[in-house]
């Protein structure tokens, strides 16, 4: 039997869009000669509904628009994914449709609730064994845990999370021997080195309950947040027959393989491993297609951008030109400009704005004559509007990277000060006070006030250009609050605030080699600082704070290993930090500190992508009180 899966690109209960990825799958599979399609868990609402899965009226519309499905189905077997409402309950289902018929729904059994997931806020998980029925306009299909069969191949389902549970548990343990092939369409998010685990759990599983295993994955930013792969692999005992390339621009992604059902296969004396993965090429992948759909799903016209020449906002802006080098060589230039949105025909008229913020005569504008860049500048020129906006405490250094790493990609460059009306607003809180701010009494004022004054003016630039405005903000400095509210943290999107930033200043070295952005060289040569205190002391990030290696650890162990401030001291001195106790104390200390006092503003961050194993985000892996005893009797005890 020729059996494919399919990674489909997603949005919530967008019909139209939905509908018409399913329908494409169907059509591709058919033209290939499929004879049996996966497509992904919950494809047809979209996995991130969030709380509309607890409505009557969603589900309902749900099995409403999959009656549009069938008639798609004639000559072909298609598993769909959609919610289904029963007695006030919600379940999570994967529907089998063959020859304009629907033979039934899988139900399924185990629900992810850890990390970014929640499904048992929204889903009932359904008992194995167990099985019921589901009516629509005079029709009645079987719902639960159920074994199907299409010419004369037996197959029964594992639905993304059933497959994560222990081999005695899982549906699979209780399908081996009278099923053919396990089904498994999945919305499992984007991590890291994670598809090295996703690998090996296939394989297992295949060789475990002696079948053929197929997995088909969502692909893409579905809903803001979270990136789905993808991922499409298909085993047998243990064998791999297919496995497709991960974060595809496309749309639809469809991949097949011929499995000869009545030979029978040796198992796999053992499972042959993937290369290591390259985290550095994941993660330039994963932000690249997770910009992109975020820009054309929020129907904007492009991005603008702080550019301070620090690594964050450098970061970023290769961001952005790598989503146009990525999409550009997978998708051709035109059909690029057409999913993006942000290229209107001939015949409309753009309204663009040249400048923002300050006196005219402040402001510089370096945008290169198109006829002197390459085409992916030229979109890049399009997409991206930078501007630095400096102060008296700014360097040259950070003017020359921020500049000359705007023009070697070809996005536009504004130059402004900002002096002036961080002066008027000093100048105003003086008079009220009746007394000077000093860098000795007002430190933190001081230089907080510069960060905020730089918001209105950018602000304002894109939203009369009708762009996403990026802020840079990374996940050492969400931890620890260093970040000033309605200033550098102000924006529609925060792309690197789940990754750390010791990875980032990593990340930057391998662009400047691997990817060919020399202008990284001044970045790469900086240490990392915010500028914001007079140039003479000599700021810099880590003297703030504290080492950010340092920093990441303490991060990792309290919030993924979950220790306590005893326990974490205890691992750090035990690995030879090259700290003494006293000061492994001070820096613990610090670390829980500021976290307690901020998380206030880890609230209150822009939408970030999920791109490592954890992150500090509250709407998406890890909530704490915005109020509370800030561990004090847990630090008084070290």
């Amino acid at each position: 039997m020729r059996i494919a899966g399919a990674a489909l690109n997603q949005i919530p209960i967008d019909w139209e869009n939905n509908l018409r990825n399913i329908k494409t799958a169907i059509e591709q599979a058919k033209a290939a000669g499929v004879q049996l399609l996966c497509l992904p868990e919950l494809c047809l609402t979209g996995y991130a509904c969030e709380d509309l899965f607890l409505s009557d009226w969603m589900p309902e519309s749900a099995l409403a628009h999959l009656q549009a499905v069938r008639p798609w189905t004639d000559g072909i077997c298609v598993v769909v994914g959609l919610p289904v409402r029963l007695n006030h309950r919600t379940y999570n289902t994967a529907a089998v449709l063959r020859d304009g018929q629907i033979l039934g729904f899988a139900a399924k059994q185990f629900l992810a609730n850890d990390g970014v997931h929640y499904e048992t806020r929204f889903f009932v998980p359904w008992l194995a064994g167990e099985q019921a029925t589901v009516s629509c306009d005079g029709e009645t299909w079987p719902l639960g845990d159920l074994i199907f069969e299409h010419e004369g191949v037996r197959f029964g389902f594992e639905i993304c999370e059933d497959a994560w549970r222990a081999d005695n548990v899982r549906p699979a343990c209780r399908l081996q021997g009278k099923v053919d092939l396990i089904v498994n369409p999945s919305a499992s998010h984007f991590a890291m080195s994670k598809t090295d685990v996703r690998y090996q759990l296939v394989m297992k599983a295949s060789r475990t309950f002696n079948c053929t295993y197929l997995y088909a994955n969502l692909l893409g930013n579905e809903a803001g947040r979270i990136i789905f792969d993808g991922e499409i692999l298909v085993a047998r005992n243990g064998h791999l027959l297919k496995r497709n390339q991960l974060l595809s621009f496309k749309e639809v992604d469809l991949e097949w393989v011929d499995v000869d059902f009545t030979a029978m296969q040796e198992p796999a004396a053992e499972i042959v491993p993937l290369p290591a993965p390259d985290e550095y090429k994941e993660l330039n992948q994963a932000m690249s297609l997770a910009l992109f759909d975020y820009l054309r799903k929020a129907r904007s016209r492009g991005f603008v951008l702080s550019l301070s020449g620090g690594a964050d906002s450098c970061f970023c802006a290769v961001g952005v030109a790598e989503m146009v080098r990525l999409g550009v060589e997978e998708l051709g230039l035109e059909e690029f400009k057409r999913r993006s949105g942000c290229f209107p025909a001939a015949n409309e008229t753009v309204v663009t704005q040249e400048g923002a913020g300050g006196k005219a005569a402040q402001v510089v504008e370096s945008p290169a004559p198109a006829s002197t860049l390459s085409t992916n500048q030229q979109l890049v020129q399009q997409l991206l509007t930078c501007a630095y906006q400096g102060t008296v405490n700014s360097s040259d250094d950070t003017f020359n990277s921020a500049k000359e790493l705007a023009d070697s990609i070809g996005a536009r460059f504004y130059n402004w000060t900002i002096d002036e009306e961080v002066t008027g607003y000093v100048g105003k809180i003086q008079q009220v006070l009746g007394r000077a701010l000093t860098w000795q009494t007002d430190d933190l004022a001081l230089q907080n006030i510069q960060a905020r004054v730089r918001a209105p003016a950018i602000w304002l630039l894109a939203n009369v250009q009708n762009c996403l405005l990026i802020t840079t903000s990374n996940r050492s400095e969400a931890s620890v609050g260093y970040c000033t509210m309605d200033g550098d943290t102000a924006g529609s999107i925060s792309p690197i605030a789940g990754v750390d930033k010791d990875f980032v200043k990593k990340w930057l070295r391998w662009a400047e080699t691997e990817l060919g952005y020399p202008a990284l060289r001044h970045v790469n040569a900086l240490q990392p600082t915010a500028e914001l205190r007079p140039l003479e002391d000599k700021q810099t990030d880590e003297r703030d704070l504290m080492p950010y290696t340092l920093l990441n650890r303490i991060e990792r162990l309290a919030f993924y290993d979950r220790l306590s401030p005893k326990q974490v001291l205890a691992m750090l001195e035990g690995e030879g930090t090259g700290f003494d106790e006293e000061q492994l104390k001070a820096y613990v200390r610090r670390f829980y500190n500021l976290w307690s006092r901020n998380q206030w503003k880890r609230e209150r961050y822009a939408p970030s992508f999920h791109l490592d194993d954890y992150n500090v985000d509250p709407r998406s892996w890890l909530r704490f009180p915005i109020l509370s005893g800030g561990f004090a009797e847990e630090l008084a005890g070290l």
